[in-house]
């Protein structure tokens, strides 16, 4: 096959009537042409039909229940399956994906997302859904390491900003998208948990065509594993770029001097995540009781509008700098919760929609700001790592609250469970807005800080 060596070193080959294709060593390669900027937006698809895909079954639990007949603890368990599913991933998926490229690590899990539309189409036993939840996980674990970095990948050098703001955007718009069609479907077709999920695969289908002719760098085979120049600890390995010894199940972080841009990110990120898991999981209780309404498109509808709100206001702030996104967002979260904490109090509808409205606006601002941070700071072949452990930041906690929800509405109540998380959150996004604003004085006194 035809192909030339770029200035960076990188050999690019050209499928016939393709776009370039880069193959490069360990990674993005430097000195390829700018992809055009469709390509960029296109990128983002598979991150939006994953994360629909996330969300798509909540409307439905309640027709499960009714089919299967289990009960609200079990409830919890398929909840808590998705973030274990989740978390094993982020522990693999942006080391795998950062060493053998994007493509090799999405499309299994495009696969993965493809085999729990097929689970939860024809459920026939609780186990059935706990396993579509635990492969829902693996898939969307994957989707925000290696997808996202695959969106700032395509963006290139020079456009790392529209990336992550894409990226970002292309998350919480697919996580709103879901449970939004979720709910109209199920309410005006028929068989509801099987349409649901047929046109979900669809969306993944074309997701998987896009990760197929994605313009990004492919890296070579990794190579053999290499000696420290002390002695070598048992088990063997290969260093990464920077020198580090490299384990391909662990925790995900990020380079030596990028520490400071993670901990900032993920001050605001962790609890705007907690918040809108909080939300949509008191949500649609509070709306049955305020609206006596038992409908599955008012919760998907409220889902949608938090997470709209979320997307745009990152294209609202994207010139602004990368520390005042993030106070901004710690603000919105705070608003958000003391908000939700008035919903609850006195029953009224318009506080739950500000509530909801808030807390999505705050989880955009502080994801937006977070990624942005990351890839001003990472070098690309560390970006999937890093992005990995950005949301094992804000998922960890929100894994817990799924759980801890749960416990705390049964001992003490609906009100005072959503008194005292609303409480506890207000007064972390308080302190991770007030990290953010110490930082920036400092480096400010230092210098110039990064924008």
């Amino acid at each position: 096959m035809p192909g030339r060596r770029t200035a960076a070193g990188a050999v690019v080959t050209v499928r016939g009537g393709g776009l370039p294709r880069a193959d490069a060593v360990g990674g993005p390669a430097g000195g390829r042409a700018a992809v055009p900027l469709w390509w960029v937006w296109l990128a983002a698809w598979p991150v939006t039909a994953v994360f629909a895909l996330s969300n798509a079954a909540t409307p439905l639990y309640v027709l499960w229940q009714d089919e299967l007949g289990f009960s609200g603890t079990t409830l919890t368990v398929v909840f808590a399956s998705y973030i274990v599913g989740l978390l094993a991933s982020l522990l693999c998926c942006g080391v795998l994906s950062d060493r053998f490229g994007r493509r090799p690590v999405l499309l299994p899990a495009l696969g993965l997302a493809l085999a729990a539309c097929l689970m939860f189409a024809t459920a026939h036993h609780v186990a059935v859904l706990i396993v579509a939840r635990l492969f829902t996980g693996l898939a969307v674990g994957a989707a925000v390491s290696a997808g996202m970095a695959a969106v700032t990948d395509v963006a290139g050098p020079d456009r790392r900003r529209l990336g992550a703001l894409l990226a970002s955007s292309a998350m919480v718009f697919g996580a709103g998208l879901g449970p939004l069609l979720s709910g109209v479907l199920s309410e005006t077709l028929p068989a509801p948990t099987v349409t649901v999920f047929v046109v979900e695969a669809a969306l993944l289908g074309t997701a998987a065509l896009v990760v197929w002719r994605m313009p990004v760098p492919v890296s070579a085979p990794a190579p053999a594993p290499v000696r420290h120049a002390s002695a070598k600890p048992a088990g063997g390995g290969d260093r990464d770029r920077d020198g580090d010894r490299v384990v391909w199940v662990r925790m995900p972080g990020v380079p030596r001097g990028s520490g400071w841009h993670l901990a900032l990110g993920v001050a605001v990120f962790g609890p705007g995540i907690v918040a809108t898991s909080f939300v949509l999981s008191l949500g649609p209780s509070l709306l049955t009781g305020l609206l006596d309404s038992d409908s599955r498109i008012v919760p998907g509808a409220l889902a949608f509008s938090m997470f709209l709100a979320s997307t745009c206001v990152q294209f609202a702030v994207q010139r602004r700098s990368r520390h005042a996104i993030l106070v901004g967002g710690a603000a919105s979260i705070v608003l958000g919760m003391v908000t939700l904490v008035v919903a609850v109090h006195t029953s009224a509808v318009w506080a739950l929609v500000a509530a909801a409205v808030l807390a999505g606006a705050g989880q955009g601002m502080g994801q937006l700001g977070g990624l942005s941070l990351l890839a001003s700071g990472v070098p690309p072949h560390r970006l999937a790592e890093a992005n990995a452990a950005f949301s094992v930041g804000g998922y960890a906690p929100a894994g817990v609250l799924a759980v801890g929800a749960g416990y705390l509405t049964d001992a003490v109540g609906l009100t005072g469970a959503a008194t005292t998380f609303g409480v506890t959150l207000a007064t972390a996004a308080g302190l991770g807005g007030a990290l953010v604003l110490t930082r920036r004085s400092r480096e400010g006194r230092g210098g110039p800080a990064p924008r």
